[in-house]
């Protein structure tokens, strides 16, 4: 498989809703191949403790590793109602149980699907295996959350492409479980992140640096009132990224007459891509009223309704959005700064 076809099938199947057909062609492919003998479904036959969270689930194969240790391969459907983030424990521990139940099994691939959302979660699921006081081998497994991959309609695929690929573009060897638990460790995403976190942080600082150089009217604007590039560079993409936290939660772009949780989770994006107002400049015409004026002020009389978005936007009372010129921004300022942190952003 070349590396385009891979990426597209990861691109595919991680950035849509959930298809079993789908993830079953990716599955053969991560692994190069799966028995499908053992294919079971259990038809709702799920132990009483996590009936509340789990409806059924499948069995679509098995694989064994080359160091012989054995992974199922299943797909959890989740019960009405339930999202992925609601019961993330009973989650990890309807794996780890399945997993105990069948003592034979080392690992466990888990698809974690809920019937209300477009976003499904990609999970691994290790057993360990450690002695007691009493020199008894005990069973441990490792918590789902942190082998996990958020994926669906409203996520990007980058890191699962980033993880997986070099498995994908590898035909020849199936992967030992080594390799999958590398793929799927948190520690290394999240080092990852903050490495480009860095470089992102580096790149519009000295973007603003040279829109300073440049113009002695800004200039004089941020020695008079005591501001750094440093300084800026690092607040405003903490409010990215707390944004982004917010948007998660589907927090922006809710309907007037809409609950909290029923916003888009690609609001920032289509703030950019113009659909919810046009910008000539999009820190001065979209961000700066964003930060300083929907989050910043107390519109609960009016249901947080802002008008310019057409949208509810929530209040947050803290000093992160208080802005850190208090007289206000030169128009041009962020013109370029802010448009190379966008694009790498979102």
């Amino acid at each position: 498989m070349d590396k385009e076809q891979a990426q597209r099938i990861i691109k595919e199947t991680f950035e849509a809703p959930f298809l079993k057909e789908r993830f079953t062609y990716f599955i053969k492919n991560l692994l190069n191949s799966i028995d499908e003998s053992k294919a079971f479904h259990a038809r709702g036959d799920v132990k009483e403790m996590y009936r509340h969270v789990i409806k059924t689930y499948e069995r679509i194969g098995t694989f064994t590793t080359p160091d012989n240790e054995k992974v199922d391969i299943i797909i959890a459907y989740l019960q009405k109602g339930h999202s992925l983030d609601y019961a993330r424990v009973t989650q990890r521990n309807f794996a780890g149980r399945y997993l105990v139940d069948r003592g034979e099994k080392d690992a466990g691939i888990f698809a974690f699907v809920s019937p209300d959302e477009t976003d499904w979660r990609f999970s691994l699921v290790k057993m360990d295996y450690r002695f007691d006081e009493k020199g008894k081998v005990k069973q441990d497994f490792t918590p789902a959350r942190r082998w996990s991959f958020l994926v669906g309609v409203n996520e990007r695929s980058h890191t699962a492409q980033s993880r997986l690929l070099p498995i994908l573009l590898d035909d020849e060897n199936p992967p030992t479980m080594n390799r999958l638990e590398e793929a799927f460790n948190i520690e290394t995403v999240t080092r990852e992140f903050f490495l480009e976190y860095r470089n992102l942080f580096i790149r519009v600082k000295e973007a603003l640096d040279s829109v300073v150089l440049h113009d002695k009217k800004i200039q004089t604007d941020f020695d008079t009132k005591g501001v750094s590039t440093v300084d800026f560079a690092k607040k405003l993409l903490g409010q990215i990224v707390f944004l982004y936290f917010l948007q998660k939660k589907g927090w922006f772009g809710v309907g007037r007459d809409s609950q909290w949780g029923t916003g888009s989770k690609q609001f920032l994006r289509e703030l950019f891509e113009k659909r919810h107002g046009d910008y000539k400049n999009f820190f001065n015409d979209i961000l700066e009223p964003l930060f300083y004026e929907a989050l910043r002020n107390d519109r609960t009389h009016d249901d947080h309704y802002y008008s310019r978005f057409n949208c509810k936007i929530p209040f947050l009372n803290g000093g992160l959005f208080d802005p850190i010129f208090p007289a206000g921004l030169q128009p041009s300022v962020f013109s370029k700064a802010c448009v190379i942190m966008i694009c790498l952003a979102l």
